[in-house]
């Protein structure tokens, strides 16, 4: 299957400034991104879309060129997921270039590796919308996980609540932001915000750090200085 890899990394942002490019631990957020993206795919098959040149300067330091350079209005805070990806591969397809699948991957995940790729890979099918990883959730709506209630009281989301224990209750994921498997015919017929049929690839809750605050940060720069990833 040929497959698609999309590194999409805009500028501008605002929990943590420069993120995609800015140092962790020595290198560049966008280079962990692009390490394991070079150990699944070749250069050819792997697509940094941005709006920045700063992050275009960097990422051709670390001596990958850039297709194009993404459009500003796919460049904005209302701009979604689908629309970038979607971007990329018609642009590959106006240049004769096919692709089975389009792997997402965001530079805001540097601790997955290359086997969670291929093992993710290795759940899709055509049949499907997408598969994306998840990790075991940390709030389980059977268990601690309420809603308010018109007199602004706490209710149970799901379930009745008597479930007393955690582990008695049914297991719940939650998505990582680390990998998508996405079918281009799904992804062109209905976008990301339509998919229904999609298949969860589990990670490890230590390999999915999302950095979205100055404390995720921290965070990660404790896991590699004190080699817990």
């Amino acid at each position: 299957m040929k497959t698609l890899v999309v590194i999409g990394a805009r500028g501008g942002s605002k929990g943590i400034p420069g993120k995609n490019i800015k140092p962790l631990c020595g290198k560049p957020l966008i280079a962990y991104t692009l390490e394991v993206a070079r150990q699944f795919a070749p250069d050819q098959d792997i697509c940094v879309s941005t709006d920045d040149e700063k992050i275009a300067a960097v990422v051709r330091s670390l001596g990958l060129e850039l297709p194009f350079m993404r459009p500003a209005e796919l460049a904005t805070d209302q701009a979604g997921s689908s629309e970038v990806v979607l971007h990329a591969y018609e642009y590959y397809e106006s240049i004769g270039q096919k692709y089975d699948a389009i792997l997402l991957l965001q530079p805001t995940s540097p601790f997955r590796k290359v086997e969670f790729l291929r093992d993710a890979v290795a759940l899709y099918d055509d049949s499907i919308d997408m598969v994306t990883s998840v990790c075991p959730a940390a709030c389980n709506p059977y268990y601690d996980g309420f809603e308010e209630d018109g007199e602004g009281l706490l209710t149970i989301s799901k379930g009745d609540g008597r479930i007393q224990r955690r582990q008695d209750a049914p297991a719940v994921w939650q998505q990582n932001g680390s990998i998508y498997v996405i079918n281009p015919r799904s992804l062109k017929e209905k976008g990301m915000a339509g998919f229904t049929r999609i298949r969860g690839y589990r990670m490890p809750v230590q390999y999915s750090l999302d950095l979205d605050t100055l404390f995720d940060w921290k965070v990660a720069e404790m896991m590699i200085s004190e080699k817990l990833i």
